[in-house]
């Protein structure tokens, strides 16, 4: 298959370029799908024109929108990060320390730990 070692570089060298050149492509139909401020006629052009001359509506559609792209990619890291945040407060523990501490006390009274692991949860819930 390889007839030299310059063979084998420039194989992996255009197997990298299209395999990064696949994912600016996806990453733009991806942003022009997620772009709610763009009408459903100028999502059409651009998929026409990624279809039909691909490498220079992508390199123009990079220039032209690009730093929107990042914003809006920003805003949905930061949306995603936000949400992420509301769920582990959500199910986190919300009690109070006099709370987590009688309930401390119900353990160690049970007999389920000892002197000292309640003095380590008391401490903690009075941090």
């Amino acid at each position: 298959m390889f007839a030299n070692f310059w063979d084998v570089v420039w194989f992996f060298f255009w197997s990298f370029a299209f395999i990064a050149y696949l994912m600016v492509l996806f990453s733009i139909v991806g942003d022009i799908f997620r772009d709610h401020k763009l009408t459903g006629l100028a999502k059409a052009v651009w998929l026409i024109f990624l279809v039909f001359v691909p490498f220079l509506t992508a390199l123009v559609y990079l220039i032209a929108r690009g730093p929107d792209m990042a914003r809006r990619q920003a805003e949905r890291v930061q949306q995603a990060q936000a949400y992420t945040d509301d769920y582990v407060r959500s199910v986190a523990s919300s009690a109070s320390p006099s709370a987590e501490i009688a309930k401390a006390k119900e353990l160690f009274d049970s007999g389920s730990i000892t002197a000292t692991e309640f003095e380590a949860l008391k401490a903690k819930a009075l941090r």
